[in-house]
Formats: structure tokens, C-alpha cells, sequence
């Protein structure tokens, strides 16, 4: 983010490649630590990456170090562009292995009510999504490439919901264990 930051806007001190991520909400949707900012920009510096090519102070504010990409930046963003955009990976799914492992559930209805939280949570954050990146086109802050990042994190919410809510069908079918007292028999 920091170096493609640097590439297509130019040199930018920290607290403007931070005010990009916030505006973009890249922390929420795309794992990025915007709170590690400064320390990768300093690493990145020590790795030639980045270089700072001036300090800039205004007023009483903080001075504040300049970075602008590198030859090395340059090609070490095509690399990182490229094998985010050909590693197809899956992460960690700890739901799924809590429901796989969990073993006997002693109580449906609390799973339900586990879950049916869970899919309000997916919903609503796909509804944000929605909303910040048709806020974030109105106001100009983003191209149609973030757009169509953004509406791609925004389509994964919206199939976690439906898996939610198949999931929620799939548990209310499975009959009852014996010893289960908080599952209500449907018959």
C-alpha cells in the first residue's frame, strides 16, 4: 500500500499515506496495519525501498520526513503486485474448524444465536462497505479500480451472510441428540 502509495501520488510524508489508508479504509478490508506505518516506512528505508528526500515542517506542527519510492521500491512493488494477483490462497478458517471439531453441541439454540449475530455482523459490514465505497467514488477519493477492491470485499461479505444463512437452515434439520434438552423437536 505504502509503496504504490508513493508511485502513483509521489513523494508523501507518513501522516498523508496514513490519511489515504483511513479515507480508503484499507486497515478494514485489506489487513493493512495502519498503526505499523511509520515503522515500515523506516524499515522500508533500510531495505532502499523508500528514500526520505526532504523534512518539511509547517507552523508548530511536528517536522515531518518525506519518502519517495525507489528503483528497488518500484520493483519490489511489481513483485508484490504480481504475486498478490497470482497466489490464490485461502486463509485460516477458525469457524469452520470450530464446527467441524467442536464435537457434541450441548445447545443448538445458543449456537444459533452465535451465529445468527455473526451473519447481522457480516451484513451490516457489507452494507458499510457498500455505503463508504459509494461515498468514497461521490467524493472522488477513489478510482474505479479501489472501487471494484472495495465492492469485491463487499461481495465476500455478502456470500459469508448466505452461507450464514443456509448454515442456519442445515442446523435447524439435524435431528435432535439424545440428552439435548434445549433443542425443540419439530414434529
Amino acid at each position: 500500500m505504502v509503496l504504490a502509495t508513493l508511485a502513483t501520488h509521489g513523494p508523501k510524508h507518513g501522516h498523508e499515506i496514513r490519511r489515504i489508508a483511513e479515507i480508503t479504509n484499507v486497515g478494514e478490508w485489506g489487513g493493512v496495519a495502519v498503526g505499523a506505518l511509520y515503522r515500515e516506512l523506516r524499515a522500508m528505508e533500510g531495505e532502499g525501498l523508500v528514500e526520505a528526500i526532504r523534512t518539511e515542517q509547517v507552523g508548530r506542527r511536528p517536522a515531518r520526513t518525506v519518502y519517495a519510492i525507489t528503483g528497488e521500491g518500484h520493483l519490489e512493488l511489481a513483485m508484490l503486485r504480481e504475486r498478490a494477483i497470482r497466489d490464490v490462497r485461502w486463509g485460516p478458517d477458525e469457524l469452520g474448524v470450530a464446527l467441524t471439531f467442536a464435537g457434541r453441541i450441548t445447545d443448538r439454540e445458543e449456537l444459533a444465536e452465535w451465529l445468527g449475530a455473526r451473519r447481522d455482523a457480516m451484513a451490516s459490514a457489507a452494507a458499510m462497505l457498500e455505503s463508504e465505497r459509494r461515498r468514497l467514488v461521490a467524493k472522488g477519493y477513489i478510482d474505479p479500480f479501489a472501487s471494484a477492491v472495495i465492492y469485491r470485499s463487499q461481495l465476500h461479505a455478502e456470500a459469508e451472510v448466505r452461507w450464514h444463512e443456509d448454515f442456519a437452515k442445515t442446523l435447524a434439520e439435524l435431528p435432535a441428540e439424545s440428552g439435548d434438552e434445549n433443542i425443540r423437536d419439530s414434529t
